[in-house]
C-alpha cells in the first residue's frame, strides 16, 4: 500500500479493485472514473477514504 487516499470497488459485498494515491485530486478524479466504468456491476460499492484520519471522503452510490 501506498497512499493515502485509498479507493476501493467492492461487488456483493467482495473486495474487487483497490488503488491508492499520495493526491486527493487524482484520487476523486480515478473515484469518478470508476463510478462510469464500474457502475452497472451489481452491488457496486466505490469509496474513497483518507487513510491517514479514516475519513470516508465520498461513496457511490451515496446511501445519504
Amino acid at each position: 500500500m501506498t497512499g493515502r487516499y485509498h479507493l476501493t470497488l467492492t461487488t456483493q459485498d467482495q473486495p474487487l479493485m483497490h488503488g491508492w494515491w499520495e493526491s486527493e485530486t487524482t484520487a476523486r478524479r480515478k473515484f469518478t472514473q470508476w463510478v462510469g466504468a464500474h457502475s452497472d456491476r451489481p452491488d457496486a460499492r466505490i469509496t474513497l477514504t483518507d487513510e491517514t484520519t479514516g475519513e470516508r471522503l465520498t461513496d457511490w452510490p451515496n446511501p445519504r
